[in-house]
C-alpha cells in the first residue's frame, strides 16, 4: 500500500484557503473608542474578555480591570465575559466611558460553552451538551481524567479498569458498534484516542457533546459523542502560583472467602467420598479422617511428618539447570495462607504540582509541572508519571493573536496483571487457585509452590509478581499545537492551527525459569520492544458574526481539516541465558538458538475534511442550527471513501416569549431538538487491501517437493474488504434546559433514538486465506443497532441561615440507555463470545442486548432420586446436582433449551454530588449508583466445585453444600465429579445481581484565614482530608461489582483487581 496521503493532491487548495483566511483584511470603517472598568464585588476583574455584540472586535481588561476598544459605527452593545461570572450585555448608547458590574454566575446557562470549532454561551446552545464541574473532578485523586467523569454527566457511563495509569471506558449513550464505543476526545482543538495522558490540574473546561447537532461537525470520528477538553491558560496581570499536593494509602480491602488448609483437607476427603471413590493418601495420611502432613513436599515425595527419614535437609538442592533433579524442601501452612493478602498491599499515592502563570496586556502565559506516583494493590505493581505543560498566547496587534500548547510527558510502569479483570493465569486468578496448605517460601527462602503432588497445577503469585519487577514499559509523549487568529471585514475570523503528537514507547521483560511448580518453565527468555507513532492534525476556519437589527444573530462557520497517522515497531526475543541478573538483560546475551525479530509499519491512517455550520438567533427566543460535514478516510476503498453527515437542531427560549412574563418562578426554560448523522470510521486503516507477510517457518516454500524447504515466500495475513464504508448513526435527541426559583434549581433534561446503519462487523475469513486471515478478518457492513435513553440533570444550590450561613448545592445525574441489536450479517442470527472452560458466556443476537447472557436456566438442586426419576431426560442427573430448565418442553435438556438468563447492561446508573461550606469549612460527598445490571461470577467455577484444578475452594462449598440432609442448598454436592449436570455448563448458578450503590468520595476541607495569610504573601491555603470508596451496598459476592471488559464480552468476573478504599491528606496554596 502506498505510505503518500491519498489526498495529497491537493496541497494547493488546502494552502490557498489557510492563505485567503489568514490574510485577507479589509480596511475598518468609521469607529468610536469606549473605555471603561470590569468589577466584582468591588474588585477590579483582570482579564475579563470585552467584545462588541456581532463583530469579533474585542479586547480583555488589564491589572485594574480597565478596558478601552473601538465600537465600530452602526453597533450598539458590548458583551463582557470571564469564567466564573455571568455574561453581561450592556448597551453603549451615547456613552464613551462605561463601567461594568459582574456577578458571580448563578446558573450554568450563563456559561461559555466550548463546542465544535467554536464557543457559545450555553442558553443559545441547541444541541445535546453537558458542561463537566471540573472543581468536582478534582476531588477524585486519579491518574487520569477519564474515571473522574464517572457519575458527573447524564448520559455518560464509565467502567474503571483499576490499574493505575489506565484509561477507563467512557461510554457516552451505550453502544453504537460491536467495536470501540469510546468517544473522540479533543483536547486544545486536536484529536486524540483518550486522556489517560492528560493531568488531571491542567484541566481548564471539559464538554461532553451527545447528540448529532452538537458533534456532527466532527463527522467521522463522532458516532460515539465528544468530549472536549480545554486547559489552563494564563491571564493578565502579575504572577501566579499555584502549588497542590496530595499523599495518601490505598488498601485492597478482603479477598475471597476461601477455606484453610485443615477445611480443605476435610473437603477434599468428603468430595471423593461423595464421588464414591478412593481418597488420595499423599497429603493427607490413611486414617478415618484427614491429618496435615508437616511437610508436603521433600523431593519429590509429598506428605511427610516431624521425624520421617525421608525429609533430610542436608540434601536440599535448587540446580535451575535440572530443575526435575532438585530435591526441594517445603513445611505445610497448616494455618493456611491467604494468598489475597500475599500478593496485595496497602499502596501509597503521591501527586504534586505546581503551576505559574501570568501575563500583560499583549501576552499570557502558563507553565506547570506535576509528578504523580502511584503504586498498585498488587505487590510490585506502580505507575510513575512526570508532565511538563507550557501554553503561551500572545496579542501581535488588536486584530492578530497568536498562541500554543504544549505538553511533554514521560511515564514508566510495571503493571504485573493483564488487565482490571484479570484471568485465571495472572495474579489474582493464581490466588484463588493456589491450596493454602503451601507457603510463599521453602525451607530455605525460596519459593514454594504446587510442585508438591497432588496440589493442583497453579503458579506462586508471589514468586511471579517478585520476577515481573524489573520489568517495565516506557512512554514518552510529546502533544500540542500553535495557532493564530486574525479578525478582519468587522465581522470575520480566520484561524488556523496545527497540531498533534509524537509518541515513542519502550518496554521489556525476562521471563526467569521456575523451579517451584508442577508444570515449570525450564528455560529463560528476555523480550524487548519499541514503538514509535506520529499524528499531525491541520484545521483551518472562518468565522462570521453579525448581529442584525439587536435581534437577528447570526454566526457562519467554515473550514478544513486534514489528519495522518503513521510509525513502526519492532521487538526481538533471545532465549537460553546464562544467569538470570538483570545486568545481562540485552538481546546479545542469550544463546544462539531460539532468537527471534520482529518488525512492521504501520498502516498509515489519513484523513480529510470540510464542514460548515450556520448558528441563527431571532430576538433572544427562537433558534436554529444547520451542521454539515464531509469526510474523506483512507481505511475505506476509492469507492467508498467519502462520507457526509448532516445536522439540524432548533431551540425556543419560551420564557422570553411575553405570555410568560408573570411566571416569576420560572427564570428560563428553553425547549430543543435536534437530528442529524454521526459516522464511524474505527476499523483496521488497512480493512480495504489484501495485506502479506513473510515470517520463519510460517511462509517458507515447498520447492523442492519436501515440506523442510528454507525458501521463504510470504503468506497471506489479512483479506481486505474493498467494499467497506462508513458505519452511520442517525440521532434523534429532544430535551429542555430550564433554570428555576431565581436560580437556585436547574433542570436538564434529554430523550434520544439512535440507529446505526451499515454497522462494520467482522466477518470470519476463509480458514483457506491461511491461519493468520482466519484470526483477523476484515470488517463488513453488515449489522445494524438501536439505542434509546433518558438523560436528567438536577442541579440545586442555596444557603442556610442567611448570607454568612451555610453555604451548598447537590446535583443529581440519572442516565438510562436500552440497547438492541437490530440485524447480523445474512443468515447469522447471531455469535458467541467471551470463551471459558465452559463454553461462551455471552451471545449477541438479534433483538437482544448486546454482550447478553446465554445458558441455561437452574431450576433447583435435585433433591432426591424420586425427583431425579421424574425429571427430562439430562445427562449425568443425580441427587445434589443441578436441575436445567426444559425450555421448549421436548422432555430432554439439550442445547436449544439454553435462553438469555441477563445483561450487564443497567437499566439505569446514577451520581449525587453534594457541597456544602460554613466560613472556613467545607465538605464534599459524592455517591455513585447502578442498577438492574447482572454479572457473571467465574469466580465461583473454581471455588465452588472441588474438580476445578484442585485449587482452594470457597466455604460455602465444604459447609453449605447438598447433603441427604440439606436438600434445600443452593450450592450442588462437593463431589470431585466434572459433567455437564454441575460444572460443565455456563449456566444461571453464575448469573448475580450487579446492581450497588456506593460512597465514592468525600472531602472535609478547612481554608486559613486571609488575615493570617496576608501576612506570608500567601493569597490562598487550604487543607483537607478525603476518602475514597467509603462504602458499597451490593448484593454481589464478588470482590467488586464494577466489572471491566471488551464491549461486547463485558460483565464477566475472572478474578477483578477492585476499587480500592484511599485515605489522603493535601493541600492547596497559592501565591
Amino acid at each position: 500500500m502506498d505510505r503518500k496521503l491519498w489526498f495529497i493532491a491537493y496541497p494547493a487548495r488546502l494552502f490557498s484557503l489557510s492563505f485567503i483566511l489568514l490574510f485577507f483584511v479589509f480596511a475598518a470603517s468609521a469607529q468610536k473608542q469606549v473605555t471603561g472598568t470590569v468589577k466584582e464585588n468591588n474588585n477590579p476583574v483582570m482579564g475579563a474578555t470585552v467584545e462588541v455584540k456581532g463583530t469579533n472586535v474585542g479586547t480583555m481588561t488589564g491589572p485594574s480591570g480597565n478596558f478601552t476598544i473601538n465600537v465600530p459605527a452602526g453597533k450598539t452593545q458590548l458583551v463582557i465575559s470571564y469564567v466564573g461570572l455571568e455574561t453581561q450585555t450592556v448597551n453603549i448608547g451615547d456613552k464613551t466611558t462605561i463601567d461594568v458590574v459582574m456577578v458571580s454566575v448563578n446558573t450554568t446557562l450563563n456559561e461559555v460553552v466550548v463546542t465544535g470549532y467554536t464557543s457559545q454561551v450555553k442558553k443559545d446552545i441547541t444541541g445535546s451538551v453537558s458542561v463537566v464541574q471540573v472543581s468536582d473532578l478534582k476531588s477524585i485523586p486519579a491518574a487520569n481524567a477519564s474515571s473522574q467523569l464517572q457519575g458527573r454527566v447524564a448520559g455518560v457511563t464509565v467502567t474503571q479498569d483499576n490499574r493505575p495509569g489506565t484509561e477507563s471506558s467512557v461510554k457516552i449513550r451505550g453502544f453504537s458498534s460491536f467495536g470501540d464505543n469510546g468517544p473522540l476526545y479533543i483536547i486544545d482543538g486536536i484529536p486524540v484516542g483518550g486522556i489517560s495522558g492528560l493531568n488531571p490540574n491542567d484541566i481548564e473546561s471539559m464538554q461532553v457533546l451527545k447528540d448529532a447537532a452538537a458533534a456532527s461537525i466532527y463527522g467521522a470520528r463522532a458516532s460515539n459523542g465528544v468530549i472536549i477538553v480545554t486547559t489552563k491558560k494564563g491571564r493578565s496581570g502579575g504572577v501566579k502560583v499555584a502549588y497542590n499536593m496530595y499523599y495518601g494509602k490505598s488498601s485492597p480491602g478482603k479477598g475471597w472467602d476461601l477455606l484453610n488448609s485443615q477445611e480443605m483437607a476435610d473437603l477434599t476427603w468428603k468430595s471423593f467420598q461423595n464421588a464414591g471413590q478412593a481418597v488420595p493418601t499423599v497429603q493427607y495420611g490413611t486414617g478415618t479422617t484427614p491429618r496435615l502432613p508437616d511437610y508436603i513436599l521433600a523431593g519429590t515425595l509429598g506428605g511427610r511428618l516431624e521425624g520421617d527419614p525421608t525429609v533430610n535437609p542436608s540434601l536440599y538442592n535448587l540446580d535451575l539447570d535440572n530443575i526435575g533433579g532438585s530435591y526441594l524442601i517445603v513445611r505445610a501452612n497448616k494455618a493456611g495462607t491467604n494468598w489475597y493478602d500475599e500478593i496485595t498491599q496497602n499502596a501509597p499515592i503521591t501527586n504534586h504540582n505546581i503551576s505559574l502563570s501570568g501575563g500583560a496586556d499583549r501576552s499570557r502565559y502558563l507553565m506547570s509541572f506535576d509528578y504523580f506516583d502511584q503504586n498498585a494493590i498488587l505487590i510490585y505493581s506502580f505507575y510513575r508519571r512526570y508532565t511538563l505543560r507550557v501554553n503561551t498566547e500572545f496579542n501581535v496587534k488588536k486584530n492578530i493573536r497568536i498562541g500554543q500548547n504544549l505538553q511533554v510527558r514521560t511515564d514508566e510502569n510495571n503493571t504485573v496483571g493483564n488487565n482490571g479483570n484479570n484471568g485465571e493465569g495472572t495474579e489474582l486468578g493464581f490466588a484463588y487457585r493456589n491450596q493454602p496448605i503451601i507457603p510463599v517460601y521453602d525451607i530455605k527462602g525460596n519459593f514454594a509452590g504446587s510442585r508438591a503432588p497432588n496440589l493442583g497445577n497453579a503458579q506462586n503469585p508471589v514468586a511471579n509478581s517478585f520476577r515481573r519487577s524489573k520489568n517495565r514499559g516506557q512512554n514518552l509523549n510529546i502533544f500540542g499545537n500553535i495557532y493564530a487568529e486574525v479578525d478582519f471585514a468587522k465581522h470575520f475570523t480566520a484561524r488556523t492551527s496545527f497540531g498533534g503528537q509524537l509518541n515513542y514507547g519502550n518496554g521489556f521483560s525476562f521471563n526467569y525459569k521456575t523451579y517451584e511448580n508442577s508444570e515449570n518453565n525450564t528455560g529463560n527468555s528476555y523480550n524487548e520492544n519499541f514503538a514509535r507513532f506520529r499524528e499531525w492534525t491541520w484545521t483551518n476556519q472562518v468565522t462570521y458574526k453579525n448581529t442584525f437589527d439587536q435581534k437577528h444573530d447570526v454566526l457562519v462557520l467554515a473550514g478544513t481539516e486534514a489528519v495522518e497517522g503513521w510509525g513502526r515497531s519492532i521487538s526481538g526475543t533471545r532465549v537460553g541465558y546464562f544467569t538470570q541478573n538483570q545486568d545481562f538483560w540485552a538481546l546479545n546475551s542469550g544463546g544462539a538458538a531460539g532468537q527471534q525479530a520482529f518488525g512492521s509499519p504501520f498502516t498509515p491512517a489519513s484523513l480529510v475534511s470540510y464542514f460548515g455550520k450556520i448558528d441563527y438567533t431571532y430576538d433572544n427566543k427562537y433558534l436554529a442550527s444547520v451542521t454539515v460535514r464531509r469526510d474523506g478516510s483512507s481505511r475505506f476503498g476509492p469507492e467508498n471513501r467519502w462520507g457526509t453527515f448532516p445536522a439540524f437542531s432548533f431551540g425556543w427560549r419560551v420564557t422570553e416569549e411575553a405570555f410568560m412574563e408573570n411566571v416569576r418562578w420560572l427564570n428560563d426554560l428553553k425547549i430543543r431538538g435536534s437530528y442529524g448523522q454521526m459516522g464511524n470510521q474505527r476499523i483496521n486503516p488497512a480493512n480495504a487491501f489484501d495485506l502479506y507477510v513473510g515470517g520463519p517457518g510460517s511462509s517458507n516454500y515447498d520447492i523442492n517437493g519436501t515440506s523442510n524447504s528454507t525458501a521463504q515466500g510470504f503468506q497471506q495475513s489479512f483479506v481486505g474488504n474493498p467494499a467497506g464504508k462508513w458505519e452511520t448513526n442517525i440521532t434523534q435527541n429532544y430535551g429542555f434546559d430550564a433554570v428555576l426559583f431565581k436560580g437556585k434549581t436547574e433542570v436538564s433534561f434529554d430523550v434520544y433514538n439512535k440507529q446505526t446503519e451499515d454497522l462494520l462487523f467482522r466477518l470470519p475469513a476463509l480458514a483457506a486465506a491461511g491461519a493468520g486471515a482466519a484470526s483477523n478478518p476484515a470488517f463488513f457492513n453488515v449489522a445494524s443497532m438501536k439505542n434509546s435513553g433518558i438523560d436528567l440533570s438536577i442541579t440545586q444550590k442555596g444557603n442556610i441561615g442567611g448570607k454568612n450561613g451555610v453555604k451548598f448545592d447537590a446535583q443529581l445525574i440519572f442516565t438510562t440507555y436500552n440497547n438492541e441489536i437490530t440485524s447480523l450479517a445474512e443468515g447469522l442470527d447471531f455469535y458467541d463470545t467471551r470463551s471459558s472452560r465452559i463454553g461462551n458466556w455471552v451471545r449477541n443476537q438479534i433483538g437482544h442486548e448486546l454482550s447478553s447472557f446465554f445458558g441455561y436456566k437452574v431450576v433447583g438442586i435435585f433433591k432426591d432420586a424420586a425427583e431425579v426419576a421424574a425429571a427430562p431426560v439430562q445427562d449425568q442427573k443425580a441427587p445434589g446436582r443441578f436441575r436445567y430448565q426444559d425450555t421448549n418442553g421436548d422432555g430432554t435438556i439439550t442445547p436449544a433449551d439454553r435462553v438469555f438468563l441477563g445483561s450487564p447492561n443497567p437499566d439505569f446508573t446514577y451520581g449525587l454530588n453534594l457541597n456544602g461550606s460554613y466560613k472556613n469549612f467545607d465538605i464534599g460527598m459524592f455517591f455513585y449508583g447502578s442498577q438492574g445490571n447482572e454479572i457473571m461470577n467465574y469466580v465461583k467455577w473454581w471455588v465452588d466445585f472441588f474438580p476445578s484444578f484442585q485449587g482452594n475452594k470457597s466455604k460455602d462449598l465444604l459447609y453449605n453444600s447438598w447433603t441427604p440432609t440439606k436438600t434445600n442448598a443452593k450450592i450442588p454436592i462437593a463431589e470431585n465429579a466434572s459433567n455437564f449436570s454441575n460444572n460443565n455448563a455456563v449456566n444461571s448458578y453464575y448469573l448475580e445481581n450487579g446492581s450497588f450503590f456506593r460512597m465514592k468520595n468525600l472531602t472535609l476541607g478547612y481554608t486559613l484565614p486571609s488575615s493570617l495569610l496576608n501576612k506570608v504573601n500567601i493569597d490562598k491555603a487550604r487543607i483537607y482530608v478525603q476518602g475514597t470508596n467509603l462504602f458499597t451496598a451490593t448484593k454481589y459476592t464478588g470482590l467488586d461489582p464494577e466489572i471491566f471488559g471488551a464491549d461486547d464480552s463485558f460483565g464477566v468476573d475472572e478474578g477483578l483487581l477492585r476499587s480500592t478504599r484511599q485515605f489522603l491528606i493535601g493541600i492547596n496554596v497559592n501565591f
